[in-house]
């Protein structure tokens, strides 16, 4: 009867194994969250502050197509950052005048009504 040998190798090199360690700052994360978080990106530049798109959720539209949907974040000059809540938006906000901005709520990749933001507290008031 023949014997056979066989030779099983896993590569399970552990945390020590290269091609699970990113040379800058050791083991990678298996983390969806953090790998798909677009980071902060500046929307614009105001007298006294900017506003930038931050906080983001995944969505998808009837057809199934996807979207990202942003929230605002308004950071003074001077002073702590001030989050617009609950207004997800797809659009870039316009200024009204020097206290107020006016965005679009998004809601599954459709926009939807239009809110005035105050720049001071981020406070959104649906536009009637």
């Amino acid at each position: 009867m023949p014997v056979m040998c066989l030779v099983w190798s896993t590569g399970c090199g552990g945390a020590d194994d290269a091609a699970s360690r990113n040379p800058d700052t050791g083991p990678v994360a298996d983390s969806p969250v953090t790998a798909s978080m677009p980071p902060d990106s500046l929307v614009m530049q105001i007298p006294g502050a900017t506003v930038w798109h931050t906080l983001s959720r995944e969505a998808m539209d009837s057809s199934g197509r996807p979207c990202l949907e942003r929230t605002l974040e308004i950071r003074p000059d001077s002073g702590s950052p001030v989050r617009v809540p609950l207004l997800y938006t797809r659009d870039v906000p316009v200024i009204v005048d020097d206290s107020t901005l006016e965005a679009r709520v998004y809601r599954d990749c459709q926009p939807g009504d239009r809110y005035r933001v105050d720049l001071r507290t981020g406070q959104p008031t649906p536009v009637r």
